[in-house]
């Protein structure tokens, strides 16, 4: 089976010079380092240019492991009741050895953000948690960054489709592939220099921000009086990071986010989305909680709330947040007017807040801390990670110091 771009309408060159970042910019992959990969079966294409560009800058083993829709419907349409409690442990144990080892990872994003969303919630519920129990140990690495990752993504038809209905599926096809390359960076004559200025002015914000030492942020908008506490030592970030292992890495390709860990236990007040979450094949819209005691204790959508309550009730760190990120309302990706179905994409389009799994290495020497000590100083600990959107350019931050005084961060959206 042959595998091409849909009718020749993503870019060969530029598909390249996207394969050529993730394994340059993305993981900055080291001589001799083994690469997992990750991959929906269409993305075939930049799987082999990954690998190739790979293999040219000296790696160990590259592996790829594929999902496929069809397969994965057909669980839901004819697998046994019992099999959504289940995973493939094996396989994820097999990861969890291979990052232990030092190996890289490498996510290609791309599947149809809706495969499910005609499925019984409670199968996927139970399906998902079950995925999260069985990949935690693999996850731990990932999330604690002891190794280089990065996230790519490709223009999979089915999402085409969804992110331009009103196209026939080579154009849309094309369009997301154009906006995927632009998001990248990869549209540019020299997208490797382009990535070195942009995480070099990411880099300057952070700076600002750890500089600051703020308390607390207060977002204030449309729906939205939420005072986010920050956890004690706490550190901003974005753009390249150092993992553990030595190695500097952009983890998510695109990013225009800078991003620290809140206090588990000191958020206060009400927030409202400003674009829909899509989360296993469900859109959850319109997202209304309240937080007392950094816990929500009540959560509203008006649609997929029954997806969203599930997931609120995956363990007791789900309802707690592990992430609060800024993002410019001008951003490339928010500029760009589309809706993305996709977090990596419309998380970079605006202000947003994660709920679940903290990252250590946003606490001051978070590498060195265990995770009784992360969770004394407020880092939260789930089986999920799910960032959604609550930014716009309605949408105001102060920063709050312990003495009470505020710093304007954001006015309507933007860099203060």
């Amino acid at each position: 089976m042959n595998f091409m771009p849909q009718g020749h309408s993503v870019d060969p060159v530029k598909l390249d010079k996207l394969a050529e970042v993730a394994v340059k910019v993305g993981l900055q992959l080291q001589k001799g380092q083994d690469l997992v990969i990750t991959a929906p079966v269409v993305a075939i294409p930049l799987v082999r240019l990954i690998t190739k560009h790979a293999y040219q800058a000296g790696a160990g083993l590259v592996n790829s492991f594929y999902s496929d829709e069809e397969s994965t419907l057909a669980r839901y349409q004819y697998g046994s009741d019992e099999s959504f409690d289940r995973a493939s442990g094996w396989l994820y144990d097999g990861m969890a050895k291979a990052y232990a080892n030092n190996a890289a990872r490498l996510a290609i994003a791309g599947d149809n953000p809706m495969l499910l969303s005609e499925q019984d919630p409670g199968k996927v519920s139970r399906a998902n948690r079950a995925n999260s129990t069985a990949y935690k140990p693999a996850l731990e690495k990932i999330s604690n960054f002891d190794i280089n990752w990065n996230i790519v993504s490709y223009p999979n038809p089915s999402w085409a489709k969804l992110v331009f209905p009103n196209d026939p599926e080579a154009i849309a096809v094309a369009k997301l592939a154009k906006a995927i390359f632009a998001a990248s960076r990869v549209d540019l004559d020299d997208p490797i220099a382009a990535w070195a200025e942009h995480n070099a002015n990411l880099r300057k914000r952070s700076a600002w921000l750890n500089g600051q030492r703020f308390s607390a942020l207060h977002f204030q908008g449309p729906g939205t009086d939420l005072t986010v506490g920050l956890a004690d030592g706490h550190e901003w970030h974005g753009g390249a990071s150092m993992a553990k292992n030595g190695i500097t890495c952009n983890p998510n390709i695109p990013t225009e986010e800078v991003f620290t860990t809140p206090h588990a236990l000191r958020v206060e007040g009400h927030v409202s989305s400003t674009k829909p979450l899509s989360h296993q094949g469900t859109l959850i819209d319109n997202i209304q909680v309240h937080f007392e005691g950094g816990r929500i204790v009540e959560a509203k959508a008006t649609r997929g709330a029954e997806v969203l309550n599930k997931v609120l009730d995956t363990d007791e760190g789900a309802r707690r947040l592990g992430e609060v990120a800024l993002v410019p309302h001008s951003s490339p990706i928010s500029a760009s007017g589309i809706l993305f179905y996709n977090t990596l994409f419309d998380e970079n389009a605006s202000c947003h807040i994660a709920l679940g799994q903290c990252y250590s290495k946003c606490f001051l020497d978070g590498a060195n801390l265990t995770q009784d000590q992360l969770k004394a100083q407020g880092g939260n600990s789930s089986l999920i990670h799910i960032d959604w959107m609550i930014g716009s350019d309605k949408v105001d931050i102060d920063g709050i110091n312990p003495d009470g005084s505020r710093v304007p961060v954001m006015r309507k959206g933007e860099w203060a």
